[in-house]
């Protein structure tokens, strides 16, 4: 159970980023800003989310840096815009972490819980009894799990997901609909 009325200050978000904050590219990579579109709502959401949590941490598989589809260079331009995009409308984002790794069995790769404990490392006063993890897929629920986290499923882009699944704390449509449970 999500324990919404006890999110304070003290709280870390982790997110996904694909499907969550972004439209995820149909059969095909987000590999350059021009391929990134922010769902409805979400620089709104991320001004709630930094009047709520002390920190949010975006991790992200990104597989088509592994398979040369997408250039590191370009990811780093992606996340720089859409990081000062979020700020321009009053919200933040502590850190990105992301892994371009192919191979499933990769500790920093989702859902192991690798890209999490390097947050935990690069800002210590993260307390992962007070932490939780939203993304749209199972990966993105068993790494919550991994790292021992509630969480919370989107409804944006897996329709056939078994929503009874036990890593999942919560499910919300959107991050907007989200964000507006916690005001």
């Amino acid at each position: 159970m999500l324990p919404l009325n006890k999110i304070n200050k003290d709280w870390t978000l982790f997110l996904d980023r694909d499907g969550v904050i972004n439209h995820e590219g149909i059969g095909t990579y987000i590999n350059q800003w021009s391929d990134f579109t922010f769902y409805d709502g979400v620089t709104k959401a991320f001004e709630i989310f930094s009047r709520k949590f002390k920190r949010i941490i975006i991790v992200t598989n990104q597989r088509g840096i592994g398979k040369g589809i997408t250039k590191e260079k370009e990811l780093h331009i992606i996340h720089e815009n859409m990081q000062l995009e979020i700020k321009r409308n009053n919200g933040r984002v502590d850190a990105v972490y992301y892994c371009p790794d192919n191979d499933d069995n990769h500790p920093r790769r989702k859902p192991n819980a690798g890209m999490g404990r390097d947050a935990v490392n690069d800002f210590p006063d993260i307390d992962l009894s007070k932490a939780l993890m939203i993304g749209n897929t199972l990966s993105d629920m068993h790494f919550g799990r991994n790292l021992g986290i509630c969480t919370v499923f989107l409804t944006t882009t897996r329709p056939e997901t078994d929503l009874s699944d036990t890593a999942i704390d919560a499910v919300y449509p959107s991050l907007i609909a989200f964000a507006k449970e916690l005001v």
